[in-house]
């Protein structure tokens, strides 16, 4: 066990602003703006105000929250939701990919974790199915619970084991409630939002420098360069593009603002919806500059709407204080000290705190300890899972923990540990690594979700 002085020494850098630490930034206090209702003001006053806005008292939450989300107008698409969701999918290539995966899973040799993985065939079976399993799923947080369609169920068994690459791009779209059920509608849907984001960068985006959001945009300017993978974040384009998602995504979620960590989760949906327009094996290596830029600018306008969709569901991560993120870490050690007991009892020995290593699989979604092709196929599960970023994320760190228990056991000293879990030996891992994690997850959540006398001390 290291002494006291040596783990002051070894955490004197958490209290001073270092790359890479996690630094609030509230900058982004203008008031929301609707071009749509707003339209002249564009054309009448396009220079956006110097001083901050003094926002009008509101008397509820509600009202709040609908004076600053990013919303769809109301009833849109409730009416018909994903009843159409699958028309436009390649759905022979879906199926194949679904059924090969469940094939491999069944001829792996000596692993009956696999067996049991959760596909969309063996979760149909009555005796496997947790209350809260994807077949009687509710929908997407975007979604109506009464509206729910057999198209739609579909489609989430099928994107749970791993969506095909030519079709993920459609899909994460449908899945995240960005577009429409019916399809005659999409293209007008998409034009009228992409419309709507560029409306918000020609009202917003030169405030950028002025003294009430100037914080707001160095911390981005500064964070962006820092994430990965560089070869695609450092390319000039890439960069401009992620500032002004960040920063009109900051001004339009006044309660919370930019706050480290939000940045890392632009990159999935950037890089899966360019790759429907280049050849890329490597998503680690995407190459921006043969794209149009009308294309680059729909896809930008997209990864904000669908980036959006995402935070919706677990924006109280970056509210002030971060109390999202305290209350899933702290759930998370409680879960593991009942999966898996010695784990727990030895980092707690140890005293190695779950808020240590587990605030950063909180807040960035596990997407600094996996590799980005990773990461993509663990959010075509999220996105198939009810509260998949939020709840079922849980169960995916717990699982992820465990994973490496050996290892964890295997250490005795608090600063070994620590670089072990905070540089977990991940960059070879692929999908098939994802689907057992997945895998492990899917059980936990099946053993643990509706059983909170587990969660109790």
């Amino acid at each position: 066990m290291a002494s006291d002085g040596a783990r002051k020494q070894f955490w004197k850098r958490s209290n001073s602003k270092v790359p890479g630490s996690i630094q609030h930034v509230y900058g982004a206090q203008h008031p929301p703006f609707d071009p749509l209702l707003h339209g002249a003001l564009l054309k009448a006053a396009p220079k956006v105000p110097t001083t901050p806005v003094r926002a009008k008292r509101v008397s509820t939450f509600q009202e709040f929250e609908s004076n600053t989300s990013d919303a769809w107008d109301a009833g849109e698409d409730d009416d018909e939701l994903l009843a159409m969701a699958a028309e436009s999918l390649n759905t022979e290539v879906v199926m194949e990919t679904a059924h090969r995966v469940l094939r491999d899973h069944s001829q792996r040799r000596g692993q009956p974790a696999l067996q049991e993985a959760p596909g969309p065939e063996q979760r149909l079976k009555p005796e496997a199915e947790p209350p809260s399993a994807p077949g009687d799923l509710r929908l997407v947080k975007s979604v109506s619970e009464s509206h729910t369609s057999r198209p739609a169920e579909e489609l989430r068994k099928l994107s749970w084991s791993g969506i095909p690459k030519p079709v993920r791009p459609i899909t994460w779209k449908l899945l995240s409630g960005y577009l429409p059920a019916n399809v005659d509608r999409r293209p007008s849907t998409l034009q009228r939002k992409q419309k709507e984001y560029f409306a918000f960068i020609e009202h917003y985006y030169d405030s950028r420098n002025d003294e009430v959001h100037q914080d707001t945009y160095r911390q981005i300017h500064i964070d962006i360069p820092r994430m990965s993978p560089e070869a695609l974040i450092l390319q000039p384009k890439v960069m401009e593009i992620f500032e002004r998602i960040l920063f009109i995504w900051a001004i339009r979620h006044p309660a919370s603002g930019y706050v480290q960590g939000i940045n890392d989760l632009v990159t999935p949906f950037f890089v899966v919806f360019i790759c429907e327009h280049i050849e890329a094996e490597d998503v680690d290596a995407v190459d921006v500059s043969s794209v149009p830029e009308d294309v680059l600018r729909n896809i930008e306008a997209d990864t904000y709407w669908c980036m959006s969709k995402l935070l919706d569901g677990i924006q109280d991560n970056y509210t002030f204080a971060q109390p999202g993120i305290q209350m899933k870490v702290k759930m998370l050690e409680e879960l593991v000290s009942r999966i898996d007991e010695q784990v727990h009892r030895h980092l707690d020995q140890h005293e190695v705190r779950y808020l240590q290593f587990a605030f950063r699989w909180m807040n960035n979604l596990l997407m600094r300890e996996l590799p980005l092709r990773c990461t993509i196929r663990l959010w075509d599960t999220y996105q198939s899972e009810p509260e998949g970023f939020s709840h079922f994320h849980l169960y995916v760190c717990a699982a992820f923990l465990t994973r490496w228990r050996k290892e964890i056991l295997e250490e005795r000293d608090f600063q070994e540990l620590l670089l072990f879990l905070q540089n977990l030996p991940t960059a070879h891992w692929d999908d098939e690594d994802v689907s057992l994690l997945l895998a492990d997850a899917y059980r936990l959540k099946f053993a643990f979700a509706d059983a909170p006398n587990h969660y109790k001390k």
